[in-house]
């Protein structure tokens, strides 16, 4: 099979855009990770995390108490992947009772 030259770079161009979206993907949403330091265990509430976060990615239960998730996840095959995840759990009143925040970037 033989290609004229348009339709040569054409292939080329569609195998260029194949390889470079599928480098990479991303899941979850971003979010300000350095406004955790702010997080006041007992006194912020869930009103208060949604004015510093803004809506969490993920809700759900760990052993009966309220979790909200924050989370973005950046994968790629051709670097180091990027993480960063924010899990904040609440009382029965929705009162913060403690958090987990986890980043693959150094912190300062």
């Amino acid at each position: 099979m033989k290609f004229n030259q348009a339709q040569f770079l054409t292939i080329l161009i569609l195998i260029s855009i194949a390889l470079g979206t599928s480098g990479c993907f991303t899941v979850g949403k971003s979010f300000p990770g350095y406004v955790v330091p702010d997080i006041k265990i007992g006194e912020a509430d869930q009103n208060k995390i949604s004015d510093m976060f803004g809506a969490p990615w993920r809700t759900g239960m760990d052993s009966g108490v309220r979790t909200w998730t924050y989370g973005l996840y950046r994968y790629s095959l051709f670097s180091e992947a990027k993480t960063e995840d924010l899990v904040i759990r609440f009382n029965s009143e929705g009162v913060v009772t403690s958090y987990t925040y986890n980043t693959t970037d150094p912190l300062p």
